[in-house]
């Protein structure tokens, strides 16, 4: 009997056996619905970014036909005047937006978590309450977010077992084993045979559902790359899987036990590995409370009560400010030195953020080094980055919103110390720049 006979004999017998069917017929459906989870955030998010963009070009506009009619002062407001600078670009809306990939679809990764917008002021912080604490992969990995990423990771795993949990066991337990021997040139080629069918009838489903996900979200148009790399981590990880298991079925001798062997190897690489990888990290480098980040209110009280400490500052920070025509004039650097209590404080907040995110960076290197004991939060993390929701995606994001920031108050500090007057062009000027991260 030739392995490609055996192959076709096993196809016959898995459309025989309603309970493995219902099983593919389930891990079938468990992946449409994470695909369409995943393609539902990732439209969600699309829809929202357009509404604020839209937002914001009506309040660019808005602005603009303020310059325009020349009424730049408050009428119920009278101190708020847009030909000064701090007005001018406290009402310059700015947004910065995580587009969200297509392969989203695939992932969702730690996207239900993190902030995808911010609105960018002179206070603002990539640590405020709209964006999420520091967390790492894993304490993300137990939360049971049902996308195509969950059903690979946990369920082929177990659709596999349902698949092989019988082949050749039953031979054995029967005593057909000598007869097989018999009937076929190789038993180890008999078994791999009926072995392949399952494993390319699982690779089939996968790729399948991974085309249907692709049709969802135009991955094939907009992100093939990704689609391609999805793909072949998806195949990587059944084929750890089903080397895994194709070893117990070998040297198993019993339903039960290979079973039991199948499930435990699950467990451990599923769960066991995972969870104690956590709790050890959790150990040795526990969650960060943001306690740092919170001090910020105090100093920042110690610097408005000290003018000398607040003006020395102010001038480290921004020594070209000696020269300008503002620091000259004792009637205007009072008003000069409070509108740039901002720049101040950004600066104080980078220095609480430092430690908080050299903690984060450190959770993560450890991570890393687990990774060849812990293979789902491996393939996990894979996943999640191809898919750009992975930590370190959001993590360059708050990057970006920093540089915003920072980009933001130095200009308002140079334009407020040179006495700038501001007209229509000024704005579009600070429209332009302020947005831009480099």
């Amino acid at each position: 009997m030739s392995a490609l006979t055996v192959f076709f004999y096993e196809g016959k017998h898995f459309f025989n056996n309603p309970f493995k069917i219902i099983a593919i017929t389930l891990f079938i459906i468990a992946g449409i619905y994470g695909l369409n989870n995943g393609s539902s955030l990732y439209n969600k998010q699309k829809t929202a970014i357009e509404k604020i963009q839209d937002k914001s070009e009506t309040e660019k506009q808005k602005y603009l036909k303020r310059y325009e009619e020349g009424k730049l002062a408050d009428e119920n407001r009278p101190w708020i005047d847009m030909s000064r600078p701090f007005w001018a670009i406290w009402y310059t809306p700015t947004y910065h937006l995580k587009s969200p990939s297509p392969a989203m679809v695939y992932s969702i990764g730690q996207a239900e978590q993190y902030g995808f917008y911010k609105r960018i002021t002179f206070w603002a912080s990539p640590y405020d309450s709209d964006m999420a604490e520091e967390i790492a992969n894993p304490e993300r990995l137990q939360n049971g977010t049902l996308d195509f990423a969950f059903v690979l990771l946990f369920l082929s795993p177990l659709l596999l077992l349902i698949l092989l949990y019988n082949i050749k066991s039953v031979e054995a337990e029967l005593g057909f084993l000598p007869l097989i021997e018999v009937q076929t040139a190789s038993k180890n080629g008999w078994l791999l045979a009926r072995f392949s069918f399952y494993v390319v009838f699982s690779i089939l489903a996968i790729i399948a559902l991974m085309v249907y996900g692709a049709i969802l979200n135009g991955v094939f148009q907009t992100a093939p790359i990704a689609f391609a790399q999805m793909l072949l981590y998806s195949l990587l990880y059944l084929t750890f899987w089903s080397v895994l298991y194709f070893f117990i079925l070998k040297y198993g001798k019993s339903i039960l036990g290979n079973t039991l062997k199948m499930v435990g190897l699950w467990l451990l690489f599923a769960f066991v590995v995972p969870a104690a990888v956590h709790q050890s990290i959790s150990i040795y480098k526990p969650v960060i409370l943001m306690t740092d980040f919170i001090e910020v209110r105090d100093k920042q009280q110690d610097l408005y009560a000290n003018d000398s400490l607040f003006q020395q500052k102010l001038v480290d920070l921004f020594p070209e400010i000696t020269n300008s025509p503002v620091y000259q004039d004792s009637t205007k650097i009072d008003l000069a030195r409070n509108y740039s209590a901002s720049a101040l404080i950004n600066e104080l907040k980078k220095e609480s953020i430092q430690p908080i995110e050299e903690e984060s960076r450190e959770k993560n290197r450890l991570i890393k080094y687990t990774y060849w004991f812990n293979p789902l939060t491996f393939f996990q993390n894979k996943l999640n980055s191809i898919s750009r929701t992975h930590y370190q995606d959001y993590q360059t994001y708050r990057d970006e919103i920093q540089a915003l920031i920072d980009k933001r108050t130095s200009v308002l500090v140079k334009e407020l110390w040179s006495d700038t007057k501001v007209d229509k062009e000024k704005y579009l000027e600070y429209n332009e720049v302020l947005s831009k991260t480099n």
